[in-house]
């Protein structure tokens, strides 16, 4: 009975705190605590309500059992972060991403290939990655580069798409003014259709950050070394140690987190001039 009443009071304490926050003016240091202000009364509330209510560890660790997990095997995550992460889906982001940039200067320098390449494009999006996965572990084997393969094909199209809709974004009086100062195809791009598309190009590398962790992950279901997040989530579950399996998800969400908010700073500092950026 301590325990509910310990999460009760620890909701009504994290809704108290949060109501003032929200009256108070917009600043930094408000836009930080609320979060972690609703992050920690979220945990206390699973501490309390695990506990209170006796519910079995195989079915929903408490958060200090899961904390308790990390800190025993914080040398296998890190080998599984270094496995899936850092090889798997940044490796494959990068190529992923580097290509579909690439290809849609391309398509909006030859119109011909926006014709034959986006609809193609929008097929490869469509591929359920269920199927592809097993697939492409055939290809390129159990190693990190099968998982390359599948997030490269998850990021690409978002990043493809979203670059060609930039490359659009100037309007007419724009390009119109590049012309009277006689500029060239390259001139503009760089010094006008470039920055207009850096919204939007942000816009698909936002995207594909949580797209890489997803691809990386469930590739790893399909075959793997006795390594990676997919791996260890997968072979824990049918061990019924359930707080690795919460540890790995604690680390993946941090992980992905942590990648999208490098993404937005990065997006903050390049896209200053927009309007979106403006608070």
């Amino acid at each position: 009975m301590g325990w509910v009443l310990f999460a009760v009071a620890a909701w009504l304490l994290g809704l108290l705190i949060n109501v003032s926050l929200a009256r108070r003016p917009s600043s930094w240091w408000v836009s930080l605590a609320a979060p972690i202000v609703f992050g920690v009364t979220l945990l206390a509330v699973w501490e309390g309500v695990v506990r209170g209510f006796g519910i079995n560890q195989v079915l929903l660790p408490a958060p200090t059992a899961i904390a308790a997990r990390i800190s025993a095997s914080a040398d296998l995550l890190w080998a599984d972060f270094v496995q899936t992460v850092l090889k798997g889906a940044l490796s494959g982001y990068v190529i992923g991403c580097g290509a579909a940039f690439l290809i849609a200067v391309a398509i909006d320098r030859f119109p011909f290939l926006q014709r034959g390449l986006l609809p193609v494009g929008n097929f490869v999006a469509a591929l359920p990655v269920i199927g592809m996965a097993p697939i492409l572990v055939m290809w390129f084997g159990f190693d990190w580069q099968s998982k390359a393969a599948v997030v490269v094909v998850m990021v690409f199209f978002p990043m493809l798409v979203n670059t060609v809709q930039g490359l659009q974004a100037a309007d007419a009086m724009q390009k119109d003014l590049m012309r009277t100062y006689a500029a060239g195809y390259w001139s503009t791009m760089i010094k006008l259709r470039l920055p207009c598309a850096m919204p939007f190009v942000f816009n698909g590398l936002k995207i594909g950050t949580t797209l890489a962790l997803i691809g990386a992950i469930v590739a790893e279901f399909f075959g793997s070394p006795i390594v990676g997040m997919g791996f260890r989530i997968s072979t824990s579950v049918g061990q019924l140690t359930l707080d690795l399996v919460w540890a790995e998800i604690f680390v993946a969400a941090l992980a992905g987190s942590a990648f999208y908010g490098l993404m937005a700073l990065a997006e903050q500092r390049v896209t200053f001039w927009h309007p979106s950026q403006r608070h």
